[in-house]
């Protein structure tokens, strides 16, 4: 025998999509558009009242000419022409109240267009002083960030320069100090090797002889002369 499938119990989760909401934005009515609106309404109102005036004028009218044609009266006659100038003033006067909506009509549709261009130059004056606003705190945040970077470049290249510096003047005194260490233990050198030293001793000076030179006599000649020349004199 063939097997019947058996139909699974497990019933599927149906996903229910969440309705996200819109946020309703409120349009905010001048003060023109209700007046505006408010004048249209009473129109309209007027409008139907007066078709309800038309209605019943003309029923009454229908009656009147009934009667008079039935009673050939001049009194139903006059008031069956009364009912029926009743219906034309009525007619009238709703055909004015139509002409008034009308009227009422257009200047709502241009208040309404005037009011949007303001509602419209308000939302943008808004709009762009907020964009003004958002600009002003980036410009901020960013010059907040590049002062930041620039001083924190400025600091690695200061330190940069001051451990070069540094290094430089550790050198140049590390030199000094050698320069003097070689001269102090030149010194101290000099001192042991002139302590260490043995003294020397002295040689006797030689006698002078004793015998002088004879000193050496003029010429006989020289003196010959000088005898003549006193003479002479």
């Amino acid at each position: 025998m063939a097997r019947v499938a058996k139909k699974s119990t497990t019933k599927r989760r149906v996903k229910r999509k969440v309705a996200t909401k819109k946020a309703v934005v409120k349009k905010v009515t001048s003060p023109a558009v209700s007046k505006a609106q408010a004048s249209l309404d009473s129109i309209q109102s007027n409008i139907k009242k007066q078709a309800s005036t038309i209605a019943a004028a003309r029923k009454k009218a229908v009656a009147a000419k009934k009667k008079a044609a039935r009673t050939k009266t001049a009194a139903s006659k006059r008031t069956a022409a009364s009912a029926s100038n009743a219906v034309k003033k009525a007619t009238e006067k709703a055909a004015q109240l139509r002409a008034k909506a009308k009227v009422a009509s257009l200047s709502l549709s241009k208040v309404v267009a005037l009011d949007s261009v303001k509602q419209a130059e308000a939302a943008a004056k808004e709009k762009i002083a907020a964009f003004s606003s958002s600009l002003d705190s980036k410009a901020e945040a960013d010059l907040k960030k590049a002062v930041a970077a620039f001083e924190k470049k400025k600091k690695n290249s200061l330190a940069k320069a001051n451990a070069k510096k540094v290094k430089a003047a550790a050198k140049k005194a590390a030199a000094k100090v050698k320069s003097a260490e070689k001269k102090a233990k030149a010194k101290i050198k000099a001192a042991e090797k002139k302590a260490n030293a043995k003294p020397k001793k002295r040689k006797a000076k030689k006698k002078a002889s004793a015998t002088k030179k004879p000193a050496r006599k003029a010429p006989a000649k020289k003196k010959v002369a000088k005898r003549a020349r006193k003479a002479k004199k």
